[in-house]
């Protein structure tokens, strides 16, 4: 099944590259939260959607671009937790950080995990305890690892009061910032060792990049030390987390 969902990704991150090579100006929209929408997220939700019916027809999925009502997933046990397009704000920035994302959820936690990165394409993958990436063809183990000074991946698009505060406490560090769940990325390869985020992420954001990178031996936990719960709850927003390898 991994092998699927693998090439899943690569299907919908194709569509999405056809969008963002095409050099024509991208139609934006913006959904309530006044977050950003294009027609590349709808053509990568739909393609993931026809897929995982196909793959899995048992299994109900929960995608950032068609979440379903609270009455429906209440009692959820196992589900697909689906971002088509992740980093939808460097997609239109093109700057390539920018992923689709696919998880499954079983009894809250992550147990598998795809991120398939189209305009550097690259895939991340986990699965039962095991995380590794396929770049140029070679697959690669991810394990995380110590560096010194370390180093601290923040988001590109979202930085506040908290973040630069907490990052003024810290020792010496360096950083480095990205879009998207390439930051989960960069803590399972052993490239940084403390992804901070305290402003308003969604599960859809940070399950598959939980996934790889807790495999790859990452803590993923919320602020009080508890790891991140995907159980179905009314609301879809995460508290404040930190990966780490500390």
């Amino acid at each position: 099944m991994l092998k699927q969902l693998c090439d899943l990704a690569k299907e919908a991150g194709r569509a999405i590259m056809t969008i963002y090579e095409s050099g024509q100006q991208l139609s934006v929209k913006h959904k309530k939260d006044s977050s950003p929408v294009t027609e590349a997220d709808l053509i990568a939700h739909q393609i993931i959607k026809t897929g995982l019916a196909r793959i899995t027809p048992h299994i109900p999925l929960l995608s950032e671009e068609a979440p379903p009502a609270w009455h429906e997933r209440c009692h959820w046990e196992c589900y697909w937790l689906v971002d088509p397009l992740d980093g939808t704000k460097e997609f239109i920035q093109r700057n390539g950080e920018f992923t689709v994302n696919i998880a499954l959820i079983k009894s809250g936690s992550p147990v598998m995990g795809i991120i398939y990165a189209p305009a550097k394409n690259i895939l991340y993958a986990s699965e039962q305890g095991t995380a590794w990436k396929i770049e140029e063809g070679v697959k690669q183990s991810l394990h995380v690892a110590n560096g010194y000074p370390p180093l601290i991946v923040i988001s590109r698009s979202y930085q506040d009061k908290e973040l630069i505060d907490y990052l003024a406490q810290m020792g010496q560090h360096e950083v480095m910032v990205m879009g998207s769940s390439l930051k989960f990325c960069l803590i399972a390869e052993g490239k940084a060792q403390l992804y901070p985020r305290f402003g308003p992420t969604h599960i859809w954001d940070t399950a598959a990049g939980h996934a790889i990178a807790q495999a790859a031996g990452a803590k993923v936990t919320d602020w009080y030390g508890r790891t991140l719960n995907y159980s179905p709850k009314e609301s879809f927003v995460n508290p404040g987390f930190r990966v780490s390898i500390f």
